[in-house]
């Protein structure tokens, strides 16, 4: 047998057949030689081992909360360590600006249009002040949705479920969705009793002191280290770093410190934004008004719901959440380097949607007293528009790293954009298993992308038949097509379009200068809308609200 570890046997059993006959010497019967090879490859060494996966997905993380995407104030290290091992999307998408649907579309390939689960579960309820009643949704992802755990568990794979699955009330669980395992048995989208011990969660003991992300990352481990000689599927869904913000106590001193030694700059901590159906207060005053501490007691709903948005990353409480849902990617990447099966492992690193930058008005006449801000406003998603329950950037673009050892360029950019439903297909073609021909996919798979090559996805949608929690924009829809972007509110089918690539921050609206470009993409959403089956929000009549 030769020396050179890659060359495995039935390759060398191969070889040297294939020799013996270049020689001209009488090789071994073909019969014992088959016989020979078939016993080899029962014993798992004729094929390449299917690879493990690791989804960490993390909640409510912004495109901008991330070292490698450009925050100054939160440390992430491991996060960065994976972006030099792997490949950077800049322009990787969510499905939506809320949580459930974005999960919908990662666990099926499908747009949450097409799931009809187009908001958080339960979901908002109506208001008097609504000009449209909320569209009807699934409770639950149905059952008889083919989800990507399914189908690797089809194949082999033992798959488990940690952490937030927001997708269904039990018998609608991770359970009857395809997973072997789920801890803890916790189906809503919030940790049930906060991040310090005791969690309250069935299936998780705790001791006091412990915190969830941490203890959630030992639950991770675990199941690695049972299931490392076999073919795994992680889903490692962290609470993290949804609300309540409550870091753990170390990493809070920590940025308590860092914060002193940062200068104090005059640009201002949370600016006004209006509604894009409403002669807003910006438009009434000709400019953006800037909030300070001393002027302002409290934080509510302004007139023409005009709102508040966050646009400095100092919050302590935050960021140290931040650093320990790094720490516990850490974690998982060195249990994969201990036991010697990196190489054998994909990672995928993602958000469910952008960043609480704005505070959630679950109630329109909620007060926010200043001194409680930092519960109320988690992060900056600068230089992107809005935050979570916005279309703009700054609600639905996110970070998105992927580790496929052996393929693509370790430290590579991707600029093209992408989004959750094409995650289903691409983990799929990355495992060498097959799509379902008779099934309807949304999803794209870009392992183009990820071994180097040119990637042209098409246009991505969005479908937001809902009031959201946070901000008071209109209920509506966007797409992205190239670098155009166009957004159009349900109330007075009002549209804005953006050029993207020339204007990230959304603040050159060229919906009146280029008709042609809005009558285009117009077209094409109101097409996609029918042929996904959307649906739409009736008006809201008088006395209508139950």
């Amino acid at each position: 047998m030769p020396e050179d570890e890659n060359l495995d046997e039935f390759e060398y059993g191969l070889n040297e057949y294939m020799n013996l006959q270049l020689l001209h010497v009488k090789p071994v019967q073909p019969l014992a030689l088959w016989i020979f090879l078939f016993l080899i490859s029962s014993t798992g060494h004729a094929s390449q081992r299917q690879p493990n996966i690791v989804f960490f997905l993390v909640d409510d993380l912004g495109w901008r909360d991330i070292g490698c995407y450009g925050s100054e104030f939160y440390d992430t290290p491991h996060i960065d360590r994976l972006a030099q091992e792997g490949i950077k999307f800049t322009q990787a998408y969510a499905a939506c600006h809320v949580c459930s649907p974005t999960r919908a579309s990662i666990m099926t390939g499908k747009y949450p249009a097409r799931l009809h689960l187009t908001d958080w579960l339960p979901g908002r309820k109506d208001f008097p002040f609504q000009k449209l009643k909320n569209a009807k949704i699934h409770q639950q992802l149905p059952l008889d949705e083919i989800t990507i755990a399914e189908v690797l568990k089809k194949h082999g794979y033992r798959t488990a479920h940690i952490g937030k699955w927001h997708l269904g009330e039990d018998p609608y669980g991770p359970l009857q969705q395809g997973f072997d395992m789920q801890i803890p048995r916790w189906n809503k989208g919030w940790p049930k009793a906060g991040y310090h011990a005791p969690f309250q969660l069935d299936g998780l003991r705790d001791q006091p002191g412990q915190y969830l992300t941490d203890r959630l990352t030992d639950v991770a481990e675990e199941f690695i280290e049972t299931n490392k000689d076999d073919p795994f599927f992680l889903y490692l869904s962290h609470f993290a770093v949804h609300d309540p913000i409550q870091g753990r106590a170390d990493l809070v001193a920590k940025y308590k410190e860092k914060l002193k030694k940062i200068p104090v700059v005059n640009d201002p901590s949370f600016i006004h934004e209006g509604n894009p159906d409403d002669v807003s207060l910006v438009t009434k005053t000709g400019e953006i008004s800037r909030l300070k501490k001393p002027e302002v007691p409290v934080i509510k709903v302004l007139p023409d719901r005009t709102v508040q948005i966050k646009q400095k990353q100092n919050n302590v409480q935050f960021a140290a959440m931040v650093e320990a849902m790094d720490e516990s990617l850490g974690r998982i990447m060195r249990k994969l380097d201990t036991l010697g099966i990196s190489d054998e492992t994909i990672i995928v690193f993602f958000s469910d949607n952008g960043g609480m930058s704005a505070a959630n008005f679950f109630k329109p006449d909620r007060v926010i007293p200043f001194d409680q801000i930092d519960r109320a406003f988690a992060t900056s998603n600068l230089p992107l528009r809005g935050g979570k329950g916005w279309l703009y950037e700054g609600g639905i673009r996110v970070p998105m790293i992927i580790k496929w050892p052996g393929h693509g360029t370790a430290g590579s950019t991707r600029e093209e954009p992408v989004i959750s439903t094409d995650l289903y297909p691409t983990l799929l073609e990355m495992a060498g298993l097959p799509m379902n021909a008779h099934r309807t996919i949304d999803g794209k798979s870009f392992v183009a992308a990820l071994e180097g090559e040119s990637f042209e996805r098409g246009p991505i949608y969005w479908h937001f038949p809902h009031y959201s929690n946070h901000g008071m924009q209109s209920p509506g829809g966007a797409i992205r097509d190239g670098d155009y972007k166009l957004l159009e509110y349900f109330e007075k089918n009002t549209v804005q379009l953006f050029n993207i690539r020339e204007d990230i921050r959304e603040q050159q609206d060229l919906s009146s200068t280029q008709p042609t470009k809005v009558k285009e993409l117009r077209s094409k959403l109101h097409d996609w809308r029918r042929e996904v089956d959307a649906r739409m929000m009736p008006v809201n009549l008088p006395n209508s609200i139950e």
